[in-house]
């Protein structure tokens, strides 16, 4: 009788046994469903994911769904060659016979018409709104609709994989074994009845080693164009460097403090002309400063009581959207002439139609619920307010 391979193994685990532990987990989850879906944003956890399960499912070493289908959440924010690559690998699943189909987020939700249009200041880590505005949204609503499609619960498989961050670490090892899962196996996550999909991560257990060196072979033995992920993150298959174990694939993260992933880019020949991008990270931290937002002042709760945060920082205010535009377009033509000199690819930060409703959202005063534009800006000097109602004013307020 075959053991059953477990992620706790004295012997360090190899890609061979990495992927038999994925294919236990595919098979014995995959049987209790009709319907699959595979989540896939483009970066090298969902690529290897993506590619191992089609791969998979054509050498018959696990059992093809009724259904299966890829979304491919394009948040219109991913480095250019990154968003190639999943482009690439989109039209040779669609080759290969599987459903792979492409989500964007609503426009108004799109990074540069939310923040923008709406004056919403750029996501930072304890207001983290990208996320969810650009990638999940979208997601969970092709996920709805497709529930209602299939009329019944489905699968979802991730790339989720230990390593990728501590916080993400923690969560997986608080409820690993719920439901009967065991760690290495994959990690399964049981739903409601009524909720669309339960969730598989079948390579969790892979070492990023794993992960390269499967993008590796995904690429030169079986024709998915992989290999450009590997070179963003840093692994070039001559010269044996150490890639990085980098998440973010966006241009100019306003989360990270170093973009790692953009300057490995820029240092390749063939993307060198996107240098004008590594402009917008500071841009985004700089706006985060009182003087680009407005400021709450004389803020009440609904009781009539004075709230305990007061001359609190909010939106940008119209001013600074003007002026972030004007710079964000001309980095946007910086990139495009070199481009269609050395006839290279264009990019689109904004395009035509966010554009258009950019501009239609600040000529008609569009600002988050409850702030309307009249607020002072927010490196304005104000007196201090105090909860019984008595005001400190300010000292020097001639200056």
């Amino acid at each position: 009788m075959a053991r059953t391979l477990s992620l706790f193994e004295e012997d360090r685990l190899t890609l061979p046994k990495s992927i038999e532990l994925s294919v236990e987990s595919l098979r014995h989850y995959g049987s209790l469903y009709k319907h699959w879906v595979v989540s896939f944003s483009g970066g090298k956890d969902s690529s290897a994911t993506v590619t191992l399960i089609a791969d998979l499912i054509k050498k018959g070493s696990i059992p093809e769904p009724e259904s299966l289908t890829i979304l491919y959440a394009d948040t219109r924010q991913e480095l250019p060659p990154l968003h190639a690559a999943a482009m690439g690998i989109l039209q040779e699943l669609r080759h290969r016979g599987f459903d792979a189909r492409v989500v964007q987020p609503e426009l108004d939700y799109r990074f540069f018409v939310y923040m923008l249009g709406r004056g919403v200041p750029p996501p930072s880590n304890t207001f983290r709104w990208c996320t969810p505005k650009l990638k999940l949204m979208s997601i969970e609503r092709e996920l709805e609709a497709l529930r209602q499609e299939r009329g019944e619960k489905f699968l979802m498989l991730t790339g989720v994989r230990i390593g990728e961050s501590a916080a993400r670490d923690q969560r997986i090892a608080v409820s690993c074994t719920k439901d009967g899962g065991e760690c290495g196996q994959g990690w399964f996550q049981h739903t409601s009845s009524e909720a669309v999909a339960d969730i598989l991560a079948p390579i969790l257990h892979w070492r990023v080693c794993h992960v390269w060196d499967w993008l590796l072979q995904a690429d030169l033995e079986l024709g998915f164009p992989t290999f450009e992920i590997a070179r963003v993150y840093g692994q070039e298959v001559s010269d044996g460097e150490e890639p990085i174990n980098a998440r973010t694939g966006c241009i100019g993260c306003p989360l990270v403090e170093r973009d790692a992933a953009l300057k490995r880019i820029i240092r390749q020949p063939e993307w060198a002309y996107l240098a004008p991008l590594q402009k917008l990270r500071p841009l985004y931290w700089e706006i985060r400063k009182p003087q680009y937002r407005l400021r709450k002042h004389g803020e009440f709760k609904k009781d009539g009581s004075l709230a305990s945060k007061q001359n609190r920082l909010g939106p940008l205010h119209i001013e600074a959207r003007l002026q972030i535009l004007e710079q964000v377009l001309q980095i946007q033509d910086e990139v495009n002439i070199v481009a269609r000199t050395e006839d290279k690819p264009e990019i689109s930060l904004i395009n035509d139609e966010e554009l258009a409703r950019i501009k239609q959202l600040i000529a008609t005063n569009t600002y988050p619920d409850r702030w309307d534009g009249t607020e002072p800006k927010g490196n304005t000097l104000l007196p201090t307010l105090f909860s019984d109602g008595a005001v400190q004013p300010l000292l020097f307020d001639d200056f």
